[in-house]
């Protein structure tokens, strides 16, 4: 009866990526993709922040300005995230899954990630300076 039931069923196509193992086609959306990209960004941008915050909480005498000043600069880069993440939600479905969008998307994406990475630094080099300059 098994071999009556395979040799009833059609034949598969060979795949193009015969050998490997077959995963599912997952669907373009640059909405999606922007959305875990801001997602991503922010956890990044928060642990830098809070780890560059700590060590120069750790080499001033400790007040709290740069704990409200950490609080501060997190809350306040969510509405630049969420600038990109918005500009990507307004897509329609047709233009969520166009791959012509690919550059328009790395160029946010780019930006999302220096922001990300870069701003933790540079205002800690600000507050730096301008410790050493008040002080």
């Amino acid at each position: 009866m098994l071999t009556r039931d395979r040799a009833a069923r059609p034949a598969a196509a060979p795949s193009a990526n015969a050998g490997h193992h077959a995963q599912p086609q997952r669907r373009l959306d640059w909405r999606k993709r922007m959305s875990d990209t801001v997602a991503y960004a922010l956890l990044v941008y928060t642990a830098l922040q809070i780890f560059v915050t700590v060590e120069v909480m750790t080499g001033q005498d400790a007040s709290m300005l740069p704990l409200f000043a950490l609080v501060v600069l997190v809350a306040g880069i969510i509405p630049l995230f969420r600038h990109y993440e918005r500009h990507w939600e307004g897509l329609d479905d047709l233009a969520a899954a166009d791959p012509a969008l690919r550059p328009l998307f790395r160029r946010d994406q780019l930006s999302v990630w220096l922001f990300a990475i870069g701003l933790p630094f540079a205002i800690t080099g600000l507050f730096k300076a301008f410790v050493s300059l008040a002080g």
